[in-house]
């Protein structure tokens, strides 16, 4: 799996002006699955981001992390990530994990990053999302889950 963690002051996701799903301080999180993905990637990547020290202390350090600043998370599932845009103009998406296998992979996602006590908001998936947020940094990190197809040597 793959993430994009960005760390907000706000966030937010509408699907045909309906709102659903909405935070304050916290990490608007794109995810990704791929065609190799499995449950043990969605518990890896929830808690290494529930985790993920990207937000200051008193110092001004980044030390605390989305529960310490007692802020929340806004999971959008982004099949896009694992597009390969290297040929071409046209992105070839065959890296990306069909619906039926993606979408509950993201829910468990979902599971282990609430049940780790981060509130979790969410898109809907299958459907047109507009996401506004504030990126508070910026800080944008991408993280892949060890058996992700685009983790490499360092992963």
């Amino acid at each position: 799996m793959r993430a994009v963690v960005q760390r907000v002051t706000r966030g937010r996701c509408t699907v045909a002006g309906e709102e659903t799903g909405a935070i304050g301080v916290g990490l608007v999180v794109l995810v990704g699955v791929s065609t190799r993905d499995a449950d043990g990637d969605a518990a890896w990547l929830a808690r290494k981001i529930a985790g993920l020290r990207v937000f200051a202390d008193d110092s001004g350090r980044m030390n605390r992390d989305v529960r310490d600043v007692r802020g929340a998370a806004l999971v959008i599932p982004q099949f896009t990530l694992y597009g390969d845009a290297r040929h071409g103009r046209r992105p070839d998406f065959t890296l990306a994990a069909p619906p039926a296998e993606a979408e509950p992979l993201v829910e468990s996602f979902c599971r282990v990053l609430a049940a780790e006590g981060v509130p979790v908001e969410h898109g809907r998936f299958r459907e047109h999302m507009l996401v506004e947020l504030v990126n508070d940094g910026p800080v944008t990190l991408t993280i892949d889950s060890p058996t992700s197809l685009g983790a490499g040597a360092s992963g």
